[in-house]
């Protein structure tokens, strides 16, 4: 019969009816008005609502004063995403705590800088006595963004100075959620896995001379093994996705949240939310779930002609989720391409080498070369079609063996150094509340008294 709670009755349904009969607002009304559905223009671009010098997103050019599509850019307080990468990978080094304090404090740390940034981390990787025992394990939930946002939520209970606003106190905060949030992701992940799939419960402790990533993978496996290169790459994806401007979902949460004076938890958990869903963090599990369905309906994953055929049935609504999208393809504000997905694939193919996959990897490239094309065949694009990050992350992911419950946590493991530094510029530069206007268009109508309704 299942919980009650969980049901949706026959009343509820008659409810839901009326509900969307009374919501449903007619579209007219959006142009009439002007009306900048989703805070974007016809063209994609956004409405201006605020000052970051956090991060920039490059995709288009003004020539001769009109806006043209160009490759994509992405840079972290003015330095070019992918010349970070870079000097990682030349120097052979991890690279994540690096790019969180230069989202921070803005400027790039020396060794000594580093160095301290990096025992300050340590150190608060720590969670309070008992929290795994009386928060994460006695009510594990099957969805570990659910799990990381109430965790969050009860780290106010354990804080002396939970609703002080102060920057060296939301700086505090801040630091130890950054790195607190991979053992709050894993754990979670353990004990549902113990408590739901009946599995052996591992709950291995940080060690402080790890990375991030490396700390990611030596807390979530059994054996606490990995290869260099797979915990170089995880590093790399979490320099990829700790920022991305002030006007994603997320991060623009973290700013309207933080502008009515909220704590830090409060503020943090509303942008978990925000990140789980499938339009925002949740998309690289989509494009998962579609190659699989891809692979399940194709024998041949080199013929193009049938790669093609299944993408335009996508399109078409007739296939996988039947929704009508290509997963991992188009991004909101880019056109001509995603600087993060041209970064991710070059460590990609090499990953699937290791993994004995560079098959699979050439289906990937098949799709996003071919993607596009289709794309603009079948619908009206105001801009250029290209991969996303999502695209080849969910594939990093799966060849990393890291379960598909975690991949939207890894992006919040990521992401809460932009999410910590855009709150702490939202409260340094003191703005009003975020309130933007909806104009109503609604009827206005009388009273009518109980006995003379029906």
């Amino acid at each position: 019969m299942g919980n009650p709670y969980s049901q949706v009755t026959p009343e509820i349904l008659d409810l839901s009816t009326l509900c969307v009969s009374n919501s449903t607002i007619d579209p007219v009304f959006y142009d009439k008005y002007d009306v900048k559905r989703g805070l974007r223009d016809l063209n994609g671009k956004g409405v201006l609502t605020g000052l970051t010098e956090i991060s920039e997103i490059i995709s288009s050019i003004k020539i001769d004063g009109e806006e043209h599509p160009c490759e994509g850019k992405l840079y972290y307080r003015g330095i070019d995403v992918e010349e970070i990468v870079e000097g990682f990978i030349i120097e052979d080094r991890f690279g994540f705590e690096e790019v969180a304090y230069l989202l921070m404090f803005g400027k790039l740390p020396d060794s000594r800088e580093l160095d301290s940034f990096t025992r300050i981390l340590s150190n608060y990787r720590s969670l309070p006595t008992n929290f795994v025992r009386d928060i994460i394990l006695k009510a594990p939930s099957r969805d570990m963004m659910n799990t990381l946002a109430r965790s969050v939520l009860t780290m106010y209970s354990y804080d002396d100075h939970g609703d002080d606003t102060s920057l060296p106190n939301v700086l505090r905060q801040s630091l130890q959620l950054l790195a607190l949030f991979p053992l709050l992701s894993v754990y979670g992940y353990q004990a549902y896995c113990h408590y739901h799939d009946n599995k052996s419960l591992f709950i291995h402790p940080p060690k402080p001379k790890l990375s991030t990533a490396e700390n990611i993978l030596h807390v979530l496996r059994p054996d606490s093994q990995y290869t260099p290169l797979e915990a170089k790459i995880l590093d790399v994806a979490l320099i990829l996705h700790a920022e991305h401007g002030g006007g994603n979902n997320s991060t623009f949460t973290t700013h309207v949240v933080t502008s009515s004076g909220t704590d830090t938890y409060s503020a943090i958990a509303a942008a978990i939310g925000s990140l789980k869903g499938p339009k925002h963090g949740g998309a690289n599990i989509k494009v998962v779930q579609m190659f699989e369905d891809l692979k399940a309906n194709i024998t041949d994953w080199t013929d193009e002609s049938s790669v093609a055929d299944y993408l335009t049935r996508l399109l078409n609504k007739q296939a996988f989720d039947r929704e009508g999208l290509i997963y991992g393809m188009g991004h909101a504000v880019y056109s001509l391409s995603d600087p993060r997905a041209n970064v991710f694939k070059k460590f990609v193919e090499n990953l699937s080498k290791e993994k004995d996959r560079i098959e699979e990897f050439h289906l990937y490239s098949l799709v996003e070369r071919l993607g596009p094309e289709i794309i603009g065949k079948g619908r009206r694009i105001y801009k250029g079609v290209s991969a996303n990050v999502d695209f080849y992350s969910g594939f990093v992911y799966n060849m990393l063996d890291l379960p598909l419950q975690l991949y939207t946590p890894l992006f919040a493991i990521a992401r809460i150094a932009g999410w910590s530094a855009h709150r702490m510029e939202e409260i340094v530069n003191a703005g009003k509340i975020i309130r933007p206007s909806y104009k109503s268009v609604s009827a206005i109508q009388k009273y009518i008294p109980m006995e003379n309704r029906g």
